[in-house]
């Protein structure tokens, strides 16, 4: 393997590792920029997938107290994100998934712009089981119809005035569903070659070695401090989806 090519493999990892380390969420984002560079599409999205699910498992260590002691409200999202996920697929062939990216880019652009930098955080603490359920299989939806299954729980999650465990303990387990539903599939469909392979014998060392500074960043955070950066991932990502489109 090229240097050029390890040099952004490494890069992209180490991006995409701190950041699913620091928030749980967010590797696709700051890793698949990298990634492009040198490697297709499909090959990109698959390492960046595989890598995503594997980081996340120690991210999921640290709370692992509060996924067990709130389960049911883990599951109010995964179970109907999962039935999403397939309807996602389906209207891959129904609409432009371009147009549907952007109109997520910019609501998500509004959304953290706005919330981002004012003093103080919107905040809904009634408790909302169909809302989450909805949120859920939205994600899941916009995950297999335009690959962005995070973005609309870190948005609800954001304005959850729940400690950082607890949004981790949803907001984490929720990605990593939908990603090994991505990564089985992408299997299936013979993304894992030989390029692939090499790849992650790469960026997979790099990637947990860079969560875990993402890992000690979060510890240090306050439940505030951790809302806020949520928001503003918002806003990040949906600069990073509409870039991805227009260019």
């Amino acid at each position: 393997m090229m240097f050029e090519v390890m040099l952004f493999l490494v890069m992209g990892a180490a991006a995409g590792g701190f950041i699913n380390g620091l928030s749980g969420t967010g590797t696709a984002l700051f890793a698949l920029g990298f990634y492009l560079v040198v490697l297709p599409p499909t090959t990109s999205v698959a390492i960046v997938a595989f890598m995503s699910v594997l980081v996340g498992i120690q991210g999921m260590w640290i709370v692992r107290t509060s996924i067990f002691a709130r389960r049911d409200r883990l599951l109010r999202f995964i179970l109907p994100g999962l039935c999403g996920v397939p309807l996602g697929l389906v209207l891959l062939n129904a609409i432009d998934t371009g147009t549907l990216r952007v109109g997520i880019a910019v609501f998500l652009i509004i959304y953290g712009g706005y919330f981002g930098f004012r003093a103080a955080l919107p905040s809904f603490s009634r408790r909302t089981p169909v809302i989450d359920g909805a949120v859920g299989f939205l994600g899941g939806v916009f995950g297999g119809a335009a690959g962005v299954s995070g973005a609309l729980p870190s948005m609800w999650l954001s304005i959850r005035p729940w400690t950082k465990s607890e949004t981790r303990a949803v907001l984490q387990p929720f990605n990593m569903t939908m990603l090994t539903t991505t990564v089985t599939l992408l299997f299936f469909r013979g993304a894992y070659d030989q390029t692939a392979l090499q790849a992650l014998a790469v960026t997979i060392p790099c990637g947990l070695l860079a969560a875990q500074v993402g890992i000690a960043v979060f510890r240090r955070l306050s439940d505030t401090g951790f809302r806020r950066l949520l928001i503003l991932l918002t806003l990040a990502m949906g600069l990073g989806i509409l870039l991805s489109e227009l260019l």
